[in-house]
């Protein structure tokens, strides 16, 4: 699908979206322990009937990643045969939870992935995984699969390459017979997302000490439903609307947020007021952006739309630690520059980085999506800078989080200027 998008600015209020990332967590925990009732009930006696754990979730939104989560889950809770098909999609965080989970509950498990997942990485996991009582498919296969019986026991863990890894770590141990440990090495990837994990599975009652880099994990514990839960805003998909509102002219307001949030990107307040935003400022128009160094370590998945702010910005930002950038649903430093170098930016791609020298209007233009749904909402807030048009190809990509996102964005122009093709 195309997308053409008319230059002109973006007033109005946005209700934030569900937490794609508390979604998947809440999601699993409430499945397991809806497993959990079941294999408890059906080893206490063969005469009482199914007894589930239930939760209720208010999730009041979908994506496509969330819906593959639930899709997996629920081939998990009822295909009670040995093998279970679990549909993935494009979503690596629904693959790298539930993989070392099929191990823990003993499930040969065969994952079906989508767009660049299967060449994603899984080392250092895949290789922990094998040593403790796991038989793979050869890194890359596309069926995945997993059998055996996942065992306790220390796991260790570069901490560095994805904070996946170490979040199916935690949703899985917790199920077995004996203590285990995670040891990390290396330096901490997006933290942020490892607090979400051990803040749900709190929810749940499930018990993690973490300390001197050692996750310490009891055995035999028991997931208990809390009955209700309500996934927050996301501040991922937020951070759109308020990027756009931080570039002059446009006014954006977003409700739905929870200021206290643990999810990392939160940050892109403060990330926005170093570059000269006010967000407590009625008008934006006085708020002139300046270049700034922003240290990517905590928050990749801000990169790409933090690139069209600093596009609009007098100076040069320089945007660091970000190399992992390069193994999502893109390349995408790769796919940044390529946009906003279409778009007439003046940006230049580093080993671990960009530089972007901003603060001159741009062209507009075609742009690919890269098949990647963050590429395509920055395209989208980068046409508010164009002179001209700016078309976006491939722009379905956004339904893998946001599928309302260019609904929304129609509904904020002034005057209504957007086509699909």
């Amino acid at each position: 699908m195309d997308v053409i998008i008319k230059p002109g600015l973006l007033r109005g209020n946005v209700k934030a979206i569900p937490s794609k990332s508390q979604a998947h967590r809440a999601f699993i925990c409430a499945a397991l322990a809806n497993i959990q009732a079941t294999t408890n009930t059906n080893k206490q006696t063969s005469k009482q009937e199914h007894i589930t754990n239930p939760t209720h979730i208010e999730c009041d939104g979908t994506s496509d990643d969330i819906e593959a989560t639930k899709a997996c889950l629920s081939a998990l809770e009822t295909q009670n045969e040995k093998q279970v098909t679990l549909p993935c999609g494009e979503s690596g965080s629904t693959f790298r939870f539930l993989l070392p989970i099929a191990g823990a509950l003993g499930r040969k498990a065969s994952f079906l992935l989508e767009g660049r997942l299967p060449e994603r990485p899984l080392s250092p996991l895949y290789e922990e995984l094998v040593k403790h009582g796991c038989k793979m498919s050869p890194q890359g296969s596309n069926p995945f699969t997993i059998e055996g019986q996942l065992t306790p026991g220390k796991y260790i863990l570069n901490a560095g390459i994805s904070s996946q890894f170490i979040s199916g770590l935690l949703f899985a141990l917790p199920l077995l017979n004996e203590d285990s440990e995670i040891h990390l090495t290396g330096s901490i990837e997006s933290f942020p997302y490892i607090e979400l994990t051990i803040a749900m599975l709190e929810v749940f009652n499930i018990k993690i000490k973490f300390e001197n880099m050692i996750f310490f994990i009891p055995r035999n514990q028991i997931y208990q439903s809390p009955g209700t839960l309500k996934v927050e805003g996301d501040w991922s998909n937020a951070a759109f609307w308020l990027c756009a509102n931080a570039i002059p002219g446009n006014k954006i307001t977003v409700s739905g947020l929870d200021m206290n949030s643990k999810q990392g990107d939160r940050a892109v307040l403060e990330i926005l007021k170093q570059f000269g935003n006010d967000p407590d400022d009625n008008d934006s128009d006085n708020n002139k952006l300046h270049g700034i160094e922003i240290d990517a370590t905590d928050i990749p998945d801000l990169v790409p739309i933090l690139s069209v702010v600093a596009a609009s910005a007098e100076g040069t930002t320089i945007i660091r630690n970000a190399g992992r950038l390069r193994i999502k649903e893109s390349d995408r430093l790769a796919a940044v520059t390529d946009l906003l170098s279409i778009l007439g930016a003046d940006i230049k791609e580093t080993e671990d980085g960009l530089i972007i020298n901003g603060g001159k209007p741009l062209t507009g233009g075609t742009v690919s999506s890269h098949s990647d749904h963050r590429i395509a909402m920055s395209a989208a807030i980068a046409a508010v800078l164009c002179n001209e048009p700016v078309i976006i190809r491939g722009a379905e990509a956004v339904n893998k989080s946001y599928p309302t996102f260019f609904e929304e964005r129609r509904r904020l122009e002034c005057p209504h200027n957007t086509e699909k093709n």
